[in-house]
């Protein structure tokens, strides 16, 4: 159950940092990862609202620390 928590915790924040880092869109790496959060709940894999809500917060703190890193990639390129 911790690994369960913890994994929720770190891997769709690195997700999101990953698509953003591919697609070189940071809106665009939030709907994919919240697609495959989504699949997940639809599989069975998140099973409690306690989990759903950790999975969420690592998406906001991913979407954070990707929209900052677009941002200084965009003021170091001009």
């Amino acid at each position: 159950m911790v690994i369960k928590y913890l994994s929720a915790l770190i891997l769709p924040g690195m997700v999101v940092i990953l698509f953003s880092r591919v697609t070189y869109n940071h809106v665009i790496g939030l709907i994919l990862s919240v697609a495959l959060i989504a699949a997940s709940v639809y599989k069975g894999y998140t099973d409690t609202w306690w989990l759903i809500i950790v999975d969420a917060f690592s998406l906001t703190v991913g979407f954070w620390y990707s929209t900052q890193m677009l941002q200084k990639k965009r003021t170091k390129a001009r």
